[in-house]
């Protein structure tokens, strides 16, 4: 074998190593949000009940659902137009552990002098299947609208 034939094949060879390397680390970095999480899928209108059972209109607002909070209380609204959907592990997320992410706007109002959130925790009050459904009528509440955007034609 020809040294420009060995050159060719080791070069061959690393191009072979470098494709499989980077591609699984690309994969793999593919939907790595959901990846090893799923739950079954819910019911809406169970979820809607659940919703109710659960007092969560005494903080937050929903289309359709009458927010039933006081002058004093939050009135975090939930659902509508948004340019990205809130994935189904992020609303599993803020039911479960409320803490975890809170949003910027409302982080002085939400929170205790230790930086908790105030939202209670129904992890031992709801089922896993009341959990289920519940993010499955948050989901259906969300409505993505694509963001506007102008173009001015350069000159």
């Amino acid at each position: 074998m020809s040294v420009k034939s060995k050159m060719l094949c080791r070069s061959a060879h690393y191009l072979l190593l470098f494709i499989v390397l980077f591609g699984n680390l690309f994969l793999s970095s593919c939907d790595g949000q959901a990846r090893g999480f799923a739950l079954p899928e819910g019911d809406i209108e169970a979820g809607k009940m659940t919703y109710r059972m659960l007092a969560c209109s005494s903080c937050h607002s929903i289309s359709e659902i009458e927010w039933t909070g006081g002058s004093d209380s939050l009135n975090i609204p939930l659902g509508g137009e948004v340019i990205t959907k809130k994935s189904y592990g992020d609303l599993v997320t803020s039911v479960i552990n409320p803490s975890h992410k809170i949003a910027g706007g409302y982080k002085q109002q939400v929170t205790t002098e230790g930086g908790l959130s105030k939202m209670k925790n129904y992890n031992e009050v709801m089922t896993v299947q009341e959990l289920i459904d519940l993010v499955a009528f948050l989901q259906s509440e969300y409505k993505i609208t694509p963001p506007t955007t102008e173009y001015y034609p350069y000159y």
